[in-house]
């Protein structure tokens, strides 16, 4: 069935249902979300959830791979690369198939429901919630540092600042969209000023003559023979670091002209990470040795404490911008994915409404959101997002197939811009190799457990999706729940909205 047919089947469904459509506010022609992200905000977007904490505190598991200065500015460097292939092949899939929820519609359209289905499950369930609550956390240590200055944070106060943290930036999203955009595009602006304040310390370090660990017979002194597996888990570790360069896919409706601002934001975005993450290592390695880096506990804040005296505290300052931008912009794309499953009849009909005023998905916001929190509460959850995470790679990698196989399957498509198939031919292996590879080096049985959990998305989908099952309860919630919240379906949007 086409995605067309799911979503009206969806919509006769919710009506045989009980929801309540509502009249469109005075001034609004459709009940729709709105174009409200333009080009900077899109730029913001990629960026703000591409540069996390870990550029400022950890960057160190590319140099523990291959043991030297000069492979790592190079892993580095075609981390950016494969990032970049990998966004130029969303980019041809954005802007053929206009429609918000990123790798979800790309592969309902190349391969059918299930694997879109089974994108979703992992995702809404687990890998989107799980980051937001990982990002969140990071949040709340550092916030919570300047007040236990001689101590750890306690685990309760980080766990409540991290809860608020979440609250806030899902109120923040439920309000309005151009807030949440305002928002993403001041934080990230901040966390490029920070990195640029880095980046210029290294630059006076290397002016001053501290090059000894970036001049070619150092550089290239790795300690041991590097392997293939080495450069591949080198690789692994990079790429993590460039995560969320497709997260403007997810929003795709709301662009402003996605033609023009989808491919010319990742342009912008993509090579703009790749300098600073590329210029932010080679201060480090100015500053300091390669056994020094591996054994600081946050680079960036060692780095500060010996360059910028009584301004050290800008590093710390940068990280809490960082995290709180991250958390914003992963909340706003994750809800996104939500919601348009949903629409399509592949999420309970609830999470596919939006407020009748605010026209925000307010339902996919707090769902992820609430998954979330609940994640907060474990004291280790970080083992099974590792698990999980080559998961991530295999949707990467049959997202990449998707345009390889609608280049031949779907020819007369109209294709704004075209990507040449090597990309994506690139980033399918480069894929393949980072879900086979983790299990190699290290197989444990969590790995079998996170197949089994996407496989078992199945035993949700044949009763509820396939053969549309509706338990006669959930009408009732759902009319409550609509009234609860003040929000309805949306209606078919004109072609310009």
């Amino acid at each position: 069935m086409s995605g067309e047919g799911m979503e009206m089947k969806h919509r006769m469904s919710g009506e045989q249902n009980g929801s309540i459509a509502a009249k469109e506010p005075p001034g609004v022609e459709t009940m729709q979300l709105k174009k409200r992200v333009g080009l900077f905000s899109g730029v913001a977007l990629i960026v703000g959830t591409m540069i996390g904490s870990g550029i400022f505190v950890s960057p160190k598991g590319v140099l523990r791979e291959v043991g030297g200065v000069g492979p790592s500015l190079l892993v580095w460097t075609g981390c950016g690369v494969i990032s970049m292939m990998g966004a130029l092949t969303y980019a041809e899939l954005g802007t053929m198939i206009t429609e918000s929820g990123g790798e979800y519609a790309y592969l309902f359209k190349a391969f059918g429901p299930i694997p879109a289905f089974l994108f979703q499950w992992t995702n809404v369930i687990l890998l989107k919630p799980s980051s937001l609550s990982a990002i969140a956390l990071s949040f709340a240590i550092y916030v919570g540092q300047p007040f236990y200055p001689a101590c750890v944070v306690p685990d309760a106060v980080v766990k409540f600042l991290a809860a608020v943290c979440i609250v806030l930036v899902t109120a923040l999203n439920c309000i309005s969209v151009k807030v949440a955009a305002r928002i993403q595009v001041f934080f990230t602006a901040i966390k490029v000023l920070a990195l640029g304040v880095i980046i210029g310390v290294g630059i006076y370090s290397l002016a001053i003559g501290n090059t000894t660990w970036l001049s070619p017979d150092k550089a290239f002194q790795t300690g041991h023979t590097i392997t293939i597996s080495d450069i591949g888990l080198a690789f692994y570790q990079g790429l993590w670091a460039y995560d969320g360069w497709n997260n403007l896919n997810f929003v795709t409706e709301e662009i402003e002209n996605p033609v023009r601002n989808l491919p010319l934001a990742i342009m912008i975005s993509i090579p703009l990470v790749t300098l600073l993450y590329v210029l932010a290592n080679v201060a480090y390695f100015s500053v300091m040795t390669p056994s020094e880096l591996l054994a600081s506990g946050a680079v960036a804040v060692t780095l500060g404490n010996r360059f910028l005296g009584v301004m050290s505290w800008v590093v710390p300052f940068a990280v809490v911008c960082s995290t709180f931008g991250a958390c914003n912009g992963s909340c706003f794309a994750a809800s996104r994915l939500c919601y348009t499953a949903a629409r399509k009849g592949h999420m309970v009909e609830i999470l596919s409404m939006i407020h009748v005023k605010l026209l925000t998905p307010s339902p996919a916001l707090i769902f992820n959101s609430f998954i979330a929190l609940i994640m907060i509460i474990p004291n280790d959850f970080d083992a099974i997002i590792n698990y999980f995470s080559f998961a991530a790679w295999m949707f990467y990698g049959g997202t990449c197939l998707s345009h390889i196989v609608m280049r031949f399957t779907q020819p007369d498509n109209e294709r704004p811009i075209r990507t040449p198939m090597i990309f994506p031919a690139l980033v399918v292996l480069a894929s393949l190799y980072l879900i086979v590879a983790p299990i190699i080096s290290e197989p444990d049985l969590w790995y079998l457990y996170a197949a089994i959990f996407i496989l078992a998305g199945l035993l949700f989908y044949f009763p509820f999706v396939h053969f549309d099952y509706h338990p006669p309860f959930m009408k009732y919630i759902t009319i409550f729940l609509q009234l609860l919240m003040n929000v309805s379906p949306p209606t078919e949007a004109p072609k310009d909205v």
